[in-house]
């Protein structure tokens, strides 16, 4: 459980005032001191991520944040933090105390809950200090519970599982394009970047959902891939590669063989790939000069030929016919003060590091200052003069309108 992607997780933030009970709660529901409790207002100050399984949901994060209440400009910085996990947020659990009810700091992330569609389960804590017996009228699904005395957690549990958002864990990498029976190849090139020993994150994922899928994946690098279709008796239903090698594969294989790259599938499963796909319009109006943001969602250390600091940069360059200006912009949370309106083109990786709200957050801020993105496997399969074939699979009348 421990190893399932954070990504890939139901991600449920706590939020509340200082001293509701927050940390208590969390270590309640997890049944394990996984965070730091005390009397001392603004105990949490950065969020604080713990893993558990919730059945029948499955693998879950648990997210504690600093109160919202928090005060000065120390205590600004840390709700400002606060306020970004609701990007990631699946399902937030706003925690009131059970003696106060709700204020206007409750009122406040109500409303900024509603505005972003997130799921939403009001928890009354210590209701040992109140009689058992109250109602709410509400439209706000709730329950009362006693993180120190333990009591109420089991139907916590039960209303997290009854209000989580339906469609969080409804989509699949391969839905729609691999079937039971059929035959996937991955090619996967091990280059200096590749990390010894292992596969990366996408890589995995990607094998996973094949086998839930019912199908076979067959595994090999891109020198060794006309070998490996020669020696299959019947060909693939689908190859997929590293977007690195799209080039060469693409030459390798035939044209009836369907075609596309982990990143593009990942364009489609945590993002949208309508929109991703209609950022490359943009890539023929830029000029030498322009800025580009390029944004991943980890904080990998680059090194060699990265593809986002050397190869990528280099293809549009070389596209575009003289350099472009570029910002560099990793790790999962996005300042909420980015300024996207200067860019004329955002890239952004496969990002297999965060959830989907969080990647159709990015898009959405994007959207809204008029910026077009692309990811990297879009822009490389573009610069290829292979997108259309790589799209294809995704799409049921076979094609795009490009």
């Amino acid at each position: 459980m421990n190893d399932t992607p954070r990504g890939s997780r139901l991600n449920i933030a706590i939020f509340g005032r200082r001293n509701v009970g927050k940390s208590s709660l969390i270590n309640a529901i997890t049944g394990q001191g996984t965070a730091l409790v005390s009397d001392t207002p603004g105990t949490t100050t950065d969020p604080v991520y713990k893993a558990m399984e919730l059945l029948p949901l499955g693998p879950v994060e648990l997210i504690d944040t600093a109160g919202i209440d928090d005060e000065g400009q120390l205590g600004a910085l840390r709700v400002k933090r606060s306020m970004t996990v609701l990007n990631q947020s699946d399902m937030v659990l706003l925690v009131a105390d059970a003696s106060e009810g709700l204020g206007i700091y409750e009122h406040r992330v109500l409303d900024m809950i509603r505005e972003r569609g997130i799921s939403v389960l009001l928890v009354f804590n210590k209701s040992d200090l109140v009689d058992g017996s109250m109602k709410l009228e509400s439209d706000v699904p709730y329950v009362f519970v006693s993180a120190k005395n333990k009591e109420g957690i089991d139907a916590l549990k039960r209303a997290i599982v009854e209000n989580a958002p339906a469609d969080w864990c409804d989509r699949a990498i391969l839905d729609g394009v691999v079937s039971a029976g059929d035959t996937v190849v991955l090619v996967v090139p091990i280059d200096m970047e590749a990390p010894r020993g292992r596969l990366i994150l996408p890589q995995v994922q990607t094998i996973r959902d094949i086998l839930d899928h019912g199908a076979c994946a067959v595994m090999t690098k891109e020198d060794e891939l006309p070998g490996v279709l020669k020696n299959l008796k019947s060909k693939p239903a689908l190859i997929i590669t590293d977007s690195q090698v799209f080039g060469r594969v693409s030459e390798d294989i035939p044209p009836n063989i369907p075609l596309t790259s982990f990143s593009i599938l990942f364009a489609r499963y945590k993002g949208d790939l309508d929109s991703l796909v209609d950022g490359t319009r943009a890539i023929d109006r830029l000029k030498p000069g322009d800025r580009v943001l390029i944004m991943e969602a980890c904080t990998h250390h680059p090194i060699g030929n990265d593809i986002g600091r050397v190869k990528i940069p280099k293809l549009l360059d070389r596209h575009v016919g003289g350099e472009l200006y570029y910002d560099y912009l990793a790790g999962r949370d996005m300042p909420p003060d980015c300024d996207m309106k200067k860019y004329s083109l955002i890239i952004h990786c496969g990002a297999c590091m965060i959830n989907r709200r969080e990647m159709l957050f990015r898009l959405s801020r994007a959207s809204e200052a008029g910026v077009p993105v692309v990811n990297y496997g879009v822009i490389i399969a573009y610069l290829n003069g292979i997108l259309d074939r790589v799209i294809k699979p995704f799409y049921a009348n076979g094609a795009y309108d490009l």
